[in-house]
């Protein structure tokens, strides 16, 4: 890593600096963020934005969605929110067996 050119991978980034690492426009990165609802950067004061590794991470795979597996944006939607359904869906059930595992935990320890 070269000093001044990059960032640790963990590190917020503002919009120019993802622009510079993506080489995609600030423009379209704003436009995301009203297309995709899970593209979601923290604004501080002024509304400068700050993209956390999810949201870079998120915006690699957009790019790579869109200009190099030929997804349209509506079908880049489509995809990530089955994807965000698969995930709520999961976290229901984990959430059922933990209470299931405590239950049976304690009838374990009532000796029944």
């Amino acid at each position: 890593m070269a000093a001044g050119t990059s960032k640790a991978a963990g590190a917020f980034r503002t919009i120019g600096e993802l622009s510079r690492e993506t080489g995609l426009p600030q423009h379209i990165l704003r436009y995301w963020e009203t297309r995709f609802p899970q593209l979601r950067p923290m604004q501080r004061a002024g509304n400068r934005r700050y993209y956390r590794p999810e949201d870079t991470a998120l915006v690699r795979r957009i790019d790579g969605l869109l200009n190099r597996d030929g997804y349209t944006i509506r079908g880049v939607q489509q995809l990530l929110e089955r994807e965000d359904g698969r995930a709520a869906a999961a976290s229901p059930m984990d959430a059922l067996r933990a209470i299931r595992d405590l239950l049976a935990g304690a009838l374990v320890e009532d000796g029944r």
